[in-house]
């Protein structure tokens, strides 16, 4: 059985490029050019998230589940690529 642990994560902060979450102890960005589907979400939407197990986060209001290694590496290659200032 997935554990569901809801406090370790928490969406930090939001603009028009995308959003910061928390998940345990690690910050990451997920910007609406990448990650098109949260990008007409609402607020209250993109803040139901929760963590499942050790690597997936869950929006079941958007019906959206992510990796967090998907998330860790578009980071990785954006910051190589100096194409996002996160």
């Amino acid at each position: 059985m997935l554990e569901i642990c809801p406090r370790q994560t928490a969406i930090l902060s939001i603009d028009s490029r995308g959003f910061w979450l928390r998940c345990r102890d690690e910050e990451l960005y997920v910007p609406f050019a990448l990650f098109p589907w949260f990008e007409h979400a609402t607020v209250a939407q993109l803040c139901l998230v929760q963590c499942i197990g050790e690597s997936c986060l869950y929006w079941p209001e958007l019906d959206v589940e992510l990796g967090l290694n998907r998330l860790r590496s578009q980071m990785v290659a954006a910051q190589y690529a100096g194409g996002v200032d996160c």
